[in-house]
């Protein structure tokens, strides 16, 4: 962080003393003003309800341009990581800034596979929820459940306890989500095997069974770890914030990643590609591609309720540079299973079609997101739409950990504790 030469003055229109505050630099983005004394010069606190305008942190792991439609991971376009690496090149860069060379990439792997497997008595706590429990629910006592099983990386101040607790959680998310899945349908768990890739492996412990051998498709594999590359960070988005804020107040790991599954899965954040698939199907369901124009002259009518899922964006105010890739993983997933002709990914097209070339959806920038083409790979996949926000957890946990482990190391931070603008009633006393 660059302090500017460039002052930021604070005037007011009272007649009391204006205030200059400093501006610092970021190596690309929009510059900060510095308001941490703002209450001691004034008295007087910000008001940003929902952080539109505010910087809780500084970081150097992801930037996003949401104007020219731009992420990058540690400065990497997520276009070319998505390309040319797997997840795991992925997971080395986040958590360590770097990208693995061939020795540092083969040392990661091994380490990760090496710890797939989760404690065995984890299979007697997950027994313990009943088999139709939303998969997310499942999840998030699992994970907060792991610093019961794990006490000798509980300590989030200890760097050595981070890095061990990243590993594991990074190796056992798969594990986990897979046991919550084979727990809901009533098939055996199946034990990782730790020759197969990342996805690989997570394919094998979700659809295989002991009955007989489990082949791993190379589509679908790289599909799924394409997935997992794009969802790996996304900026101080709801649940990173909420893994941060919960991490703030010296909780050990486990639990301030639970706090993050726990807020993605709100429908409006981790939650969005199970809603936009849902839409979808309920288009099918009126007529498929033929009511698709019926459908968006009722998300124009502000009185009718029917609302737009998997298009437009918080921050990106162009196209989502993750949807394009996702798209073409699309294509390819469904080539590889005879899907070509999917009514749904039809219904997609066409409602994309429109989308883009609407007036009305064009001037409010409503761009496809990654969430709109994600719900018809996993479904094609055969992941059920309750697992999708558990898959993007899945994926998002080294996003998580990088993020925390930066604030940790961050000679600034404190615990967090946002201010209010109180509108209740003043003192009083009972009579």
């Amino acid at each position: 962080m660059k302090i500017s030469d460039n002052k930021a003055t604070l005037s007011f229109s009272n007649g009391s003393h204006g205030v200059e505050l400093p501006v610092y630099e970021g190596t690309i983005g929009p510059d900060v003003i510095d308001i941490r004394k703002l209450y001691a010069q004034t008295g007087m606190f910000t008001y940003d309800p929902g952080f539109m305008s505010t910087a809780a942190c500084e970081s150097a792991i992801t930037y996003i341009d949401g104007d020219k439609g731009e992420l990058l991971y540690r400065g990497y376009p997520i276009e070319q990581l998505a390309e040319n690496c797997d997840y795991l090149d992925t997971c080395h860069l986040l958590l360590k800034g770097e990208l693995p060379d061939a020795k540092e990439r083969d040392g990661f792997h091994k380490l990760v596979m090496n710890h797939t497997m989760v404690h065995e008595q984890m299979q007697f706590f997950l027994r313990g929820f009943r088999r139709d429990a939303h998969p997310m629910a499942v999840l998030t006592g699992l994970v907060g459940g792991m610093s019961a099983f794990y006490h000798d990386s509980t300590d989030i101040h200890n760097p050595e306890h981070r890095d061990i607790a990243a590993i594991r959680l990074i190796a056992k998310m798969p594990t986990l989500v897979a046991m919550a899945y084979k727990y809901g349908v009533g098939q055996p768990f199946m034990y990782p095997q730790n020759d197969l890739s990342y996805a690989g492996n997570f394919l094998r412990m979700m659809f295989g069974t002991p009955c007989e051998e489990y082949k791993v498709s190379p589509v679908l594999e790289k599909a799924l770890d394409r997935i997992f590359i794009l969802h790996a960070d996304h900026e101080q988005n709801a649940s990173t914030s909420t893994v941060r804020l919960c991490g703030s107040s010296g909780t050990n790991p486990f639990a301030a990643i639970a706090a993050g599954v726990a807020c993605l899965w709100g429908p409006a954040h981790g939650g969005a590609n199970e809603a936009a698939l849902n839409m979808l199907e309920d288009i099918q369901k009126m007529g498929g591609v033929a009511k698709v124009g019926e459908f968006v002259s009722k998300v124009k009518d502000k009185n009718s309720n029917v609302k737009l899922m998997g298009f437009g964006h918080r921050v990106y105010k162009n196209y989502d540079p993750r949807a394009k890739l996702m798209q073409e993983t699309c294509n390819e997933v469904l080539a590889e299973l005879g899907l070509e002709n999917d009514p749904l990914f039809a219904l997609a097209k066409s409602l994309e079609k429109i989308a883009l070339e609407d007036d009305y959806f064009v001037q409010r920038k409503l761009y496809p997101n990654v969430d709109f083409y994600s719900g018809i790979v996993q479904r094609a996949i055969g992941i059920p739409v309750k697992l999708f926000t558990g898959i993007f957890a899945l994926a998002r946990t080294v996003g998580w950990i990088a993020q925390l482990n930066e604030m940790i190391g961050d000679a600034d931070y404190k615990i967090g504790r946002p201010r209010q603008l109180y509108t209740g009633p003043v003192r009083r006393d009972i009579k």
